[in-house]
Protein backbone atom coordinates (compact mmCIF):
# COMPACT_ATOMS: atom_id res chain seq x y z
CA UNK A 1 0.00 0.00 0.00
CA UNK A 2 2.81 2.38 0.85
CA UNK A 3 4.54 1.69 -2.50
CA UNK A 4 1.30 2.21 -4.33
CA UNK A 5 0.83 5.53 -2.52
CA UNK A 6 4.34 6.68 -3.47
CA UNK A 7 3.78 5.69 -7.11
CA UNK A 8 0.46 7.51 -7.08
CA UNK A 9 2.13 10.67 -5.74
CA UNK A 10 4.78 10.54 -8.46
CA UNK A 11 2.15 10.10 -11.14
CA UNK A 12 0.27 13.10 -9.80
CA UNK A 13 3.40 15.28 -9.79
CA UNK A 14 4.32 14.23 -13.33
CA UNK A 15 0.78 14.92 -14.51
CA UNK A 16 0.63 18.36 -12.87
CA UNK A 17 4.07 19.36 -14.17
CA UNK A 18 3.16 18.22 -17.67
CA UNK A 19 -0.15 20.11 -17.62
CA UNK A 20 1.56 23.30 -16.47
CA UNK A 21 4.20 23.07 -19.22
CA UNK A 22 1.65 22.19 -21.88
CA UNK A 23 -0.53 25.16 -20.88
CA UNK A 24 2.50 27.48 -20.88
CA UNK A 25 3.76 26.34 -24.28
CA UNK A 26 0.26 26.52 -25.77
CA UNK A 27 -0.18 30.06 -24.42
CA UNK A 28 3.15 31.16 -25.91
CA UNK A 29 2.23 29.61 -29.27
CA UNK A 30 -1.13 31.41 -29.31
CA UNK A 31 0.56 34.68 -28.33
CA UNK A 32 2.91 34.30 -31.30
CA UNK A 33 -0.08 33.80 -33.60
CA UNK A 34 -1.55 37.07 -32.34
CA UNK A 35 1.83 38.74 -32.98
CA UNK A 36 1.82 37.24 -36.48
CA UNK A 37 -1.57 38.77 -37.24
CA UNK A 38 -0.35 42.15 -35.93
CA UNK A 39 2.86 41.98 -38.00
CA UNK A 40 1.01 41.06 -41.20
CA UNK A 41 -1.38 43.97 -40.68
CA UNK A 42 1.58 46.29 -40.08
CA UNK A 43 3.33 45.17 -43.26
CA UNK A 44 0.14 45.58 -45.28
CA UNK A 45 -0.43 49.09 -43.88
CA UNK A 46 3.13 50.23 -44.55
CA UNK A 47 3.13 48.83 -48.08
CA UNK A 48 -0.17 50.60 -48.74
CA UNK A 49 1.25 53.88 -47.42
CA UNK A 50 4.45 53.60 -49.43
CA UNK A 51 2.37 53.39 -52.59
CA UNK A 52 0.58 56.69 -51.86
CA UNK A 53 1.47 60.04 -53.36
CA UNK A 54 3.29 62.36 -50.91
CA UNK A 55 1.10 64.63 -48.81
CA UNK A 56 2.01 67.73 -46.83
CA UNK A 57 3.77 66.85 -43.57
CA UNK A 58 1.52 67.32 -40.50
CA UNK A 59 1.51 70.86 -39.12
CA UNK A 60 1.34 71.92 -35.49
CA UNK A 61 -2.41 71.42 -35.24
CA UNK A 62 -1.98 67.71 -36.03
CA UNK A 63 1.17 66.86 -34.08
CA UNK A 64 -0.74 65.35 -31.16
CA UNK A 65 -2.32 62.86 -33.56
CA UNK A 66 0.95 61.64 -35.11
CA UNK A 67 1.46 58.04 -34.02
CA UNK A 68 2.48 54.66 -35.45
CA UNK A 69 -0.18 54.95 -38.13
CA UNK A 70 1.87 57.72 -39.76
CA UNK A 71 5.15 55.79 -39.87
CA UNK A 72 6.58 55.65 -43.43
CA UNK A 73 3.91 57.98 -44.80
CA UNK A 74 5.29 59.81 -47.89
CA UNK A 75 5.29 63.54 -47.11
CA UNK A 76 6.58 66.86 -48.40
CA UNK A 77 7.78 69.94 -46.53
CA UNK A 78 8.90 73.33 -47.87
CA UNK A 79 11.21 75.74 -46.10
CA UNK A 80 14.83 76.74 -45.46
CA UNK A 81 17.53 74.53 -43.99
CA UNK A 82 19.32 75.69 -40.85
CA UNK A 83 22.69 74.18 -41.73
CA UNK A 84 24.29 75.65 -38.61
CA UNK A 85 22.34 73.08 -36.59
CA UNK A 86 23.41 69.91 -38.39
CA UNK A 87 23.50 66.84 -36.16
CA UNK A 88 25.34 63.65 -37.05
CA UNK A 89 23.87 60.31 -36.02
CA UNK A 90 25.92 57.15 -36.44
CA UNK A 91 24.61 54.94 -39.22
CA UNK A 92 25.28 51.60 -40.86
CA UNK A 93 24.01 51.46 -44.44
CA UNK A 94 24.52 49.63 -47.72
CA UNK A 95 27.23 52.22 -48.37
CA UNK A 96 29.07 51.31 -45.18
CA UNK A 97 29.37 52.99 -41.81
CA UNK A 98 29.13 56.73 -41.37
CA UNK A 99 26.56 59.27 -40.30
CA UNK A 100 23.03 60.44 -40.97
CA UNK A 101 22.91 64.21 -41.47
CA UNK A 102 19.92 65.65 -39.59
CA UNK A 103 19.18 69.29 -40.39
CA UNK A 104 16.26 71.45 -39.18
CA UNK A 105 14.00 72.70 -41.95
CA UNK A 106 12.17 75.89 -40.98
CA UNK A 107 8.91 75.69 -42.89
CA UNK A 108 6.89 78.48 -44.44
CA UNK A 109 4.34 78.19 -41.62
CA UNK A 110 7.01 78.92 -39.00
CA UNK A 111 7.55 75.50 -37.41
CA UNK A 112 10.64 73.34 -37.84
CA UNK A 113 11.06 69.68 -38.72
CA UNK A 114 14.24 67.62 -38.59
CA UNK A 115 15.16 66.22 -41.98
CA UNK A 116 17.45 63.25 -42.36
CA UNK A 117 19.07 64.55 -45.54
CA UNK A 118 20.95 61.30 -46.00
CA UNK A 119 24.21 59.48 -45.40
CA UNK A 120 27.80 60.75 -45.39
CA UNK A 121 30.92 58.65 -44.85
CA UNK A 122 33.46 59.78 -42.23
CA UNK A 123 35.56 61.53 -44.88
CA UNK A 124 32.61 63.80 -45.73
CA UNK A 125 31.50 64.65 -42.22
CA UNK A 126 33.27 68.01 -42.45
CA UNK A 127 30.93 70.37 -44.30
CA UNK A 128 33.91 71.81 -46.20
CA UNK A 129 34.15 68.54 -48.14
CA UNK A 130 30.55 68.82 -49.39
CA UNK A 131 29.80 72.54 -49.42
CA UNK A 132 27.96 72.30 -52.76
CA UNK A 133 25.45 70.01 -51.07
CA UNK A 134 24.31 72.72 -48.62
CA UNK A 135 21.34 74.36 -50.39
CA UNK A 136 20.34 77.87 -49.38
CA UNK A 137 17.00 79.48 -49.98
CA UNK A 138 13.64 77.77 -50.17
CA UNK A 139 13.63 74.03 -50.88
CA UNK A 140 11.00 71.31 -50.95
CA UNK A 141 11.82 68.02 -49.25
CA UNK A 142 10.10 64.78 -50.23
CA UNK A 143 10.53 61.73 -48.03
CA UNK A 144 9.06 59.38 -45.44
CA UNK A 145 7.67 60.45 -42.09
CA UNK A 146 9.50 58.68 -39.27
CA UNK A 147 8.83 58.66 -35.53
CA UNK A 148 11.38 59.81 -32.99
CA UNK A 149 13.87 57.23 -31.69
CA UNK A 150 14.36 58.21 -28.04
CA UNK A 151 17.23 57.26 -25.71
CA UNK A 152 19.61 55.60 -28.16
CA UNK A 153 20.00 52.00 -29.17
CA UNK A 154 20.78 48.75 -27.40
CA UNK A 155 23.90 49.12 -25.22
CA UNK A 156 24.60 52.61 -26.60
CA UNK A 157 22.97 55.72 -25.17
CA UNK A 158 23.02 59.12 -26.84
CA UNK A 159 25.50 61.55 -25.31
CA UNK A 160 24.82 65.07 -26.53
CA UNK A 161 27.63 66.62 -24.47
CA UNK A 162 30.20 64.48 -26.28
CA UNK A 163 28.45 64.68 -29.65
CA UNK A 164 27.66 60.96 -29.78
CA UNK A 165 24.28 60.18 -31.30
CA UNK A 166 23.17 56.62 -31.95
CA UNK A 167 19.48 57.24 -32.61
CA UNK A 168 17.40 60.02 -34.08
CA UNK A 169 15.91 61.33 -30.86
CA UNK A 170 14.02 64.40 -32.05
CA UNK A 171 13.40 65.98 -28.64
CA UNK A 172 16.99 65.49 -27.43
CA UNK A 173 18.47 66.81 -30.67
CA UNK A 174 16.11 69.79 -30.53
CA UNK A 175 17.27 70.65 -27.01
CA UNK A 176 20.92 70.24 -27.99
CA UNK A 177 20.48 72.59 -30.95
CA UNK A 178 18.39 75.08 -28.92
CA UNK A 179 15.28 74.50 -30.99
CA UNK A 180 12.02 75.48 -29.33
CA UNK A 181 9.93 72.40 -28.49
CA UNK A 182 6.80 74.39 -29.26
CA UNK A 183 7.79 74.79 -32.92
CA UNK A 184 9.72 71.55 -33.53
CA UNK A 185 7.74 68.68 -35.02
CA UNK A 186 7.80 65.48 -32.91
CA UNK A 187 8.78 63.42 -35.97
CA UNK A 188 11.51 63.61 -38.59
CA UNK A 189 11.58 63.09 -42.34
CA UNK A 190 13.85 60.65 -44.17
CA UNK A 191 14.62 62.42 -47.46
CA UNK A 192 14.14 60.43 -50.66
CA UNK A 193 16.81 59.61 -53.22
CA UNK A 194 16.69 62.94 -55.08
CA UNK A 195 20.44 63.64 -55.60
CA UNK A 196 21.95 66.50 -53.62
CA UNK A 197 24.39 68.81 -55.43
CA UNK A 198 27.84 67.24 -55.27
CA UNK A 199 26.32 63.86 -54.43
CA UNK A 200 26.37 64.26 -50.62
CA UNK A 201 24.51 63.53 -48.40
CA UNK A 202 23.08 60.40 -50.07
CA UNK A 203 19.34 60.17 -49.44
CA UNK A 204 16.85 57.42 -50.05
CA UNK A 205 18.59 54.78 -47.94
CA UNK A 206 15.66 54.12 -45.62
CA UNK A 207 15.31 50.39 -45.00
CA UNK A 208 11.70 49.27 -44.81
CA UNK A 209 11.98 45.68 -43.65
CA UNK A 210 10.09 43.88 -40.90
CA UNK A 211 11.44 40.67 -39.39
CA UNK A 212 8.60 38.15 -39.32
CA UNK A 213 9.39 34.83 -37.61
CA UNK A 214 6.24 34.61 -35.49
CA UNK A 215 4.82 31.58 -37.31
CA UNK A 216 8.06 29.64 -36.76
CA UNK A 217 8.00 30.52 -33.07
CA UNK A 218 4.32 29.57 -32.78
CA UNK A 219 4.91 26.16 -34.34
CA UNK A 220 7.92 25.64 -32.07
CA UNK A 221 5.91 26.33 -28.91
CA UNK A 222 3.05 24.09 -30.05
CA UNK A 223 5.55 21.32 -30.86
CA UNK A 224 7.03 21.63 -27.37
CA UNK A 225 3.54 21.35 -25.89
CA UNK A 226 2.92 18.16 -27.88
CA UNK A 227 6.31 16.68 -27.02
CA UNK A 228 5.77 17.40 -23.32
CA UNK A 229 2.47 15.51 -23.40
CA UNK A 230 4.08 12.55 -25.18
CA UNK A 231 7.03 12.37 -22.78
CA UNK A 232 4.73 12.61 -19.76
CA UNK A 233 2.55 9.77 -21.14
CA UNK A 234 5.65 7.58 -21.80
CA UNK A 235 7.05 8.29 -18.31
CA UNK A 236 3.80 7.31 -16.60
CA UNK A 237 3.45 4.11 -18.66
CA UNK A 238 6.98 3.06 -17.67
CA UNK A 239 6.18 3.64 -14.03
Amino acid sequence: MRIAGIEGGKRLRITLAALVLIALFAYLGTWQLHRLAWKLALIERVERQLAQRPVEAPGRSRWMHVDRRFEYLPVTATGRFEHRAETFVQAMTVKGSGYWVLTPLVTESGHAVLVNRGFVDPARKDVATRSTGQPHGTVTVVGLLRLSEPAGRLWQSNNAAEGRWYSRDVAAIGRFQNLDDAVLAPYFIDANDTPNPGGWPVGGLTTVRFRNTHLVYALTWYALAGMTGIYAWIAMRKR
